[in-house]
């Protein structure tokens, strides 16, 4: 009874939310081979007989107890004096005189002992013949389910690659990667054991009922009549509960989404002081969440309440209707009353516990759909097929034909509308025009990533869509804008261009890309391993190993998208003469936006909304004054000018050469600071700091490993004492003693109704009727007195412990989200506490700390009063009998926890398994494009396959040692029963034991021991709860370096803005092997504006984050009117400083509220807002919009474009009426229209500060009062424009070179 609770509850938690199913249940099975087959026959017939076992084993237990009774009334009869045994039959005496003759030797009807042998031997025969078939059942299906997965696992994912890339628009990338690992998981779980299990719980429900029909029919109808009820119960409990845990997830979602949008910008939040705004507003959220949880307590209590009620007042309704049929009518014997009770009742319970098995299956056929289907799927573009023609010669002349596409993802928007263009054969042909109008679609369709909608592309005349897919894509090489590396060594990425080619090739590619010198400067040359997603590489570097990978295939086309638009200044001139080499005498298609990368193309085109519009060259396109005109004159003026007198001035320069050494020397130490912008902008973690070197997923973990979740390091926690966790459970001690109280009586029903069980078989034996009734009635009556309390207790229980549990949870989110917004930024950079695992900590280990306390308290409390009351009464009744049992009682209660833990499936041990795979599907999906382009489809899957082998071998090996256990665990039960029995046999017949308290004391430790086992299973896991509480402890009792809570450190009146760095030192504290400041120096008066420019990596931002004191110098002090940045207060020295960075942060709230983000520390009126808004240029755009200041910007600010957000992030610095303003590139991600409307409010609001400036633009910095130039952490040169032109060094350098600097 206690599992099938148990179980409905578990039922009850499943997920609400299925796919839509369209797959048969034996459709399943669809990719079962003979062998497969002929397995699952024979565990389906061991599984049906293993499930008529039970069924069986009542039968005997039913003649069992007739065998005892029948024994004891004999005993009754013999206790009166008038009668006595005279050839083995019972009769009066002749001489009864009423004087006691005590010589008369007891030889009695039946040897019970004898009997009792027999009987211990049916037990153990059912016993060892359940291990066997258990045994086979379970290993067979499970053998077969893994077969049949390796097959689904290596078809499904051979067919994934085969997609064409625009299925993968459609389908998102983590969706795949989950259905490969989930979603399998959930078919092996359909088609493994829960089948087998299935189909013997099912055969014992069916027996239970035949048993219960055949002996007793009338009783069997009464008890059914009962069980509606208890059906509806559970129905409606799990109706509940399903839509209670929606509700409280709901809650906690906004919570979460508060979390992680903290989190991820939580530099935002430091530089505007918001952690205090923050944990309230979190705080609050959290409060909706707490009181679903406490409801869903409740009503769990309820339930459970409300079944036991059930059960005891059926259990009293068929003892006293059973009763009457054994007494009255003696239609029944009691054993038969027995075996009709149990046999219905383990009908219901193995109905129940069939249950979840349905549940797997409509998860694995819900599962099932998608895959099948995908499996079945034929891609338009299919890149492994073998049809298609190869030419001999290929000139490469390439044309468009009236081409008109839209993406499939997208089929609203016409990205390509009628599209000439021909391209010659050895031209290089440069695209330009503004983006969104085309370009790179079009270098898509050459490589028949897909299929133009009207029209046709063709090569040297031949349409490409009769081409063969691989030949085709072998013949180009392209390069694109963020180049796609693998996780592996540089050669090895060089040689994924052709298979099979030679060291010397792959040196001679990587020669031509600029490349080789690089690479052997590096400690392991070739062999260096570039990190997952090339993240070791600064962009520049893997920008040349991509142009190495295109030459290595020799290709006649070569296709470069945006290839050097990432890059700064030095990369980019080296890279793009690398490209200029490699373009001699190939058809080369250029996509560009800068302007020196263009002006040498042969032709240039220019598009406009999917239509070429002109073509020519640069001088012609000038004088045509059209699209071409306008991109170039938008590259503002400014820059030409400067780079026009500069040239003048420009004669011979012989240091170039000299400073490209250099510089290279130093590239390879500023690109690893720089190592991850490009997966940084994705994650959003330095939003505010663009390209300073904030590693993200750990660039000092081995890199080739990124699973070192985590997981690992939770090795290293110690798990936390209770007593420091119930510490903060302490305010809701007196629910936690109410609930305890009712876990205790609780405990006790299990023991008490062994008690009342054993009773009624007294009873049978009792030869007076009257006293026979009356005893009936009591202990019926006694049944409903039990159902009735433990209702109350069980809902007393369920309470107590959700209001604990769930104060307890809202406290530690709390406390927990505001140690880590307390934590100084250094300790975000670690991987280890990347937003993502920051906010599952805050939801998962604060939830699960839970687990140890309330309900952890009440489970132990429960179990121990059960075994404490079994053990104690079953003492006081036989000890001999006890001791027996005793030795049982550890396999038992393994037992039990052992069915527990399978009913939960066990999918998750194979989910490490596969870890290895799944990292190689991970990179092969997310990085489709590019092997698609490379036509490295089939590679992918071998080694996809070779992979999977180990998973499937260790599915074998468990598939013995679980059947096994399955096995063990079945036919405990029957090998105790044969022993106690045999030896109560011997007490009652030597000992004069009597019979019912056999059965007492058997039933008592048995269904106490099974209790025992399940419950420690169901707990939530105590270890678990232990270790998340010392994880979250270690949050709360680490001391931030920076520490913004204290009150602590230097705060004056008159704050000036006057800096200055002293011989600034710093390595970030993820890398410290790279240095990043080198003793830097410069200082600013206030209100004077000064400029950083320098090439990325060289210490700009890093400066700038040391003086909102996100960190701390090395060596070295920065001093702000004289204080040192160290000693004064954080909260304070950040409340003088306004910041706009790059990729401003804005939080999902009104347009207003982000305004008012500016400063936490005060009310703010909406005239200061709007007031605010016009300095920054934004009133004019926010008063268009229907709800003006209230409109919501969306998450990260999706609803607004660039210029808008970075005019709200501006109006937001100027509200906090900075002393100190610090913009940080606030303009390179504008285009040039939006540029000039933010410039000017900037220009607005440095009026009277003290400014500090970085920019990539020159027209932005040349009116600053001082430029400082920078390179590899130390200034180089600085004074004003004019004055550094004179100098002719560095930054004349960088003007010369034209384009933005960088």
């Amino acid at each position: 009874i206690n599992t099938y609770v148990c179980l409905i509850i578990s039922v009850v938690q499943g997920d609400p939310e299925q796919p839509a199913i369209r797959v048969g249940f034996f459709q399943l099975f669809r990719f079962a081979t003979g062998k497969d087959m002929l397995m699952m026959a024979v565990g389906s017939v061991c599984a049906v007989l293993h499930g008529s076992a039970q069924p069986l084993m009542l039968l005997v237990f039913g003649l069992l107890t007739d065998t005892f009774i029948d024994y004891d009334i004999e005993l009754n009869e013999l206790r009166d004096e008038r009668k006595e045994c005279v050839n083995n039959t019972v009769q009066w005496k002749w001489n009864y005189t009423g004087v006691q003759d005590l010589t008369l030797p007891l030889n009695l009807l039946l040897d019970i002992e004898h009997e009792m042998t027999l009987f211990a031997f049916y037990y153990v025969g059912i016993g060892v013949s359940v291990f066997l078939l258990g045994y086979f059942q379970i290993s067979m299906w499970v053998t077969a389910a893994a077969r049949q997965i390796q097959l689904i696992r290596k078809m499904y994912f051979s067919k994934v690659m085969r997609m064409e890339i625009g299925w993968f628009d459609c389908t998102s990338v983590g969706e795949l990667n989950t259905r490969m690992s989930d979603d399998i998981n959930k078919i092996n779980d359909a088609i493994a054991d829960q089948v087998a299990i299935f189909v013997q719980r099912f055969t014992t429900f069916v027996c239970g009922f035949s048993i219960g029909f055949v002996k007793g029919w009338k009783l069997t109808l009464v008890i059914i009549a009962a069980s509606p009820l208890i059906g509806v119960g559970a129905g409606l409990m799990a109706l509940f509960v399903a839509k209670l845990t929606g509700m409280e997830l709901q809650a906690y979602a906004k919570a979460g989404a508060v979390a992680d949008e903290v989190l991820s910008s939580i530099r935002t939040v430091a530089a505007f002081g918001g952690e205090r705004k923050e944990v309230e507003r979190y705080d609050k959220n959290l409060i909706s969440a707490q009181r679903w949880g406490i409801r869903k307590g409740i009503i769990m209590g309820f339930f459970t309440g409300y079944m036991w009620l059930i059960i005891f007042l059926c259990y009293a309704l068929a003892f006293w209707y059973g009763s009457t049929l054994v007494i009255d009518t003696e239609e029944y014997t009691p054993g038969t009353l027995l075996q009709v009770f149990f046999g219905v009742l383990v009908a219901a319970m193995n109905l129940g516990q069939a249950s979840p098995c349905l549940e797997a299956f409509a998860a694995g056929r819900g599962a099932a759909t998608i895959i099948y289907e995908t499996i079945d799927r034929e891609p338009e573009i299919d890149c492994l097929s073998e049809a298609g023609y190869k030419l001999d010669h290929v000139k490469g002349d390439i044309e468009f034909h009236n081409v008109t596409f839209y993406y499939p993802s997208r089929p609203e928007v016409k990205i390509l509308d009628q599209l000439s263009v021909a391209v010659k054969s050895g031209e290089t042909t440069a695209f330009v025009g503004p983006s969104g109008a085309g370009k790179s679609t079009a270098i898509q369709l050459i490589q028949r990533f897909y299929d133009p909608k009207e029209g046709m592309v063709t090569i040297d005349g031949h349409d490409i869509r009769g081409l063969n897919i691989q030949w085709l894509r072998s013949l180009i090489g392209i390069v694109e804008q963020e180049p796609v590396l693998f996780a592996t060594t540089i050669a090895e990425n060089i040689r994924y261009g052709r298979p099979g080619v030679s060291m010397e090739d792959i040196t001679t590619a990587a020669k031509e890309a600029n490349a080789y010198n690089f690479i052997m400067d590096l400690p392991q040359k070739f062999n260096t391993l570039v990190g997952e997603g090339g993240g070791q590489m600064s962009g520049g570097q893997k920008q040349r190993i991509a142009i190495a990978r295109a030459l290595v295939r020799n290709p006649r086309i070569l296709l470069l998208d945006m290839a050097t638009s990432a890059l700064d200044n030095e990369s980019e001139a080296i890279v793009q003469e690398a490209l200029d080499k490699v373009r001699v005498g190939r058809t080369t298609i250029s996509i560009a936006h800068r302007l020196s990368t263009i002006k040498n193309a042969d032709v240039i085109v220019g598009f406009e909304h999917g239509r070429a519009v002109e073509r020519g060259k640069h001088n012609e396109l000038l004088d045509r004054k059209g699209v071409y005109f306008t991109l170039v004159t938008l590259q503002s003026q400014g820059d030409k000018a400067l780079n026009e007198k500069a040239r003048q001035m420009a004669d011979g320069d012989e240091e170039e050469t000299e400073r490209l050494n250099l510089s290279r020397a130093g590239s390879y130490r500023a690109s690893l600071s720089r190592a991850s912008i490009r997966q940084r902008s994705r994650s959003q973690l330095s939003n505010l700091v663009p390209e300073s070197s904030v590693p993200i997923a750990g660039d000092l973990s081995p890199r080739g490993f990124p699973n070192a979740t985590p997981e690992e390091e939770d090795g290293l926690v110690e798990p936390a004492p209770v007593a420091r966790i119930l510490k903060y459970n302490s305010p809701e001690w007196p629910y936690m003693l109410f609930g305890s109280l009712g876990a205790a009586v609780n405990g006790g029903v299990n023991p008490v109704y062994s008690l009342l069980f054993s009773q009624i078989l007294a009873t049978f034996a009792i030869t007076d009727t009257v006293a026979q009734r009356n005893e009936i009635n009591g202990i019926c009556a006694f049944f409903v007195m039990v159902g009735v309390v433990s209702f109350f207790t069980q809902m007393l229980q369920g309470y107590a412990f959700a209001k604990s549990g769930e104060l307890l949870t809202r406290r530690l989110r709390r406390i927990g989200f505001q140690a880590m917004l307390g934590q100084e930024i250094g300790w975000f950079d670690d991987h280890r506490n990347s937003p993502g695992a920051l906010t599952t900590r805050l939801a998962t280990d604060a939830s699960q700390v839970q687990g140890a306390t309330g309900s952890q308290i009440g489970m132990i409390v429960n179990s121990l009063t059960n075994i404490g009351v079994a053990i104690i009464m079953s003492f006081y009744f036989s000890w001999k009998l006890t001791l027996l049992i005793l030795c049982f009682l550890p396999f038992i209660a393994l037992s039990g926890g052992f069915q527990a833990k399978m009913l939960t499936g066990f999918a998750k041990q194979d989910k490490q398994a596969m870890e290895a795979a799944g990292q190689i599907s991970g990179e092969a999906l997310n990085n489709i494009r590019t092997i698609a382009g490379l036509g490295k489809e089939r590679s992918f899957v071998e080694t996809y396959v070779a992979h999977l082998d180990a998973p499937y071998q260790s599915a074998l090996r468990k598939a013995n040692v679980y059947g096994a256990c399955y096995g063990f665990t079945q036919c405990v039960v029957f090998l105790t029963n044969g022993a106690s029995f045999r030896f109560g046999g011997y007490l009652v017949e030597q000992e004069g034991l009597h019979f019912s308290l056999v059965f007492r004391v058997i039933s008592a430790i048995v269904t106490s021991g099974t209790a025992l086992g399940r419950a420690s299973s169901y707990t939530p896991d105590y270890a678990k709860a232990k270790i998340s509480a010392a994880r979250f402890f270690q949050l709360l009792d680490r001391v931030p370096p920076i520490s913004v809570y204290s009150d602590r450190g230097d705060k004056w009146n008159n704050f000036k803005g006057n800096i200055e760095f002293i011989d600034c030192k710093f390595t970030y504290p993820t890398r410290p092997d790279i240095q990043v400041l080198n003793g830097l120096n410069v200082s600013v008066k206030p209100g004077q504006t000064l400029a950083f420019v320098g090439s990325s990596g060289c210490g700009k931002s890093t400066s700038v984050q040391l003086l909102e004191r996100f960190y701390d110098p090395d060596h070295g002090r920065v001093l702000i009117d004289g204080h040192d940045s160290t000693r004064v207060n954080v909260p304070f020295l950040r409340s003088q400083i306004g910041i706009v960075s790059q990729e401003p942060v804005l939080f999902d709230c009104s347009i207003a509220e982000n305004i008012k983000y500016g400063d936490n520390l005060r009310e703010i009126s909406m005239n200061e807002v709007i007031s605010a808004a016009k300095k920054a240029q934004l009133h004019d755009f926010v008063m268009a919009l229907p709800e003006k200041y209230d409109t919501n910007v969306g998450s990260q600010g999706s609803q607004l474009s660039r210029g808008q957000k970075q005019r709200i992030a501006i109006a937001r610095a100027i509200i906090r009426n900075p002393k100190i303003l610090l913009l940080d590139e606030a303009t390179s991600a504008l285009d040039t229209e939006s540029e000039k409307t933010v410039q000017e409010a900037l220009d607005k609001a440095r009026e009277g500060r003290t400014c500090i400036v970085i920019a990539h633009r020159l027209s932005t910095i040349q009116n600053s009062d001082i430029i400082a130039v920078m390179s590899r952490g130390l200034l180089i040169e600085k004074g004003t424009h004019d004055q550094l032109m004179a100098l002719n060094g560095a930054y004349y350098k960088l003007v010369t070179t034209g384009a933005p600097i960088s």
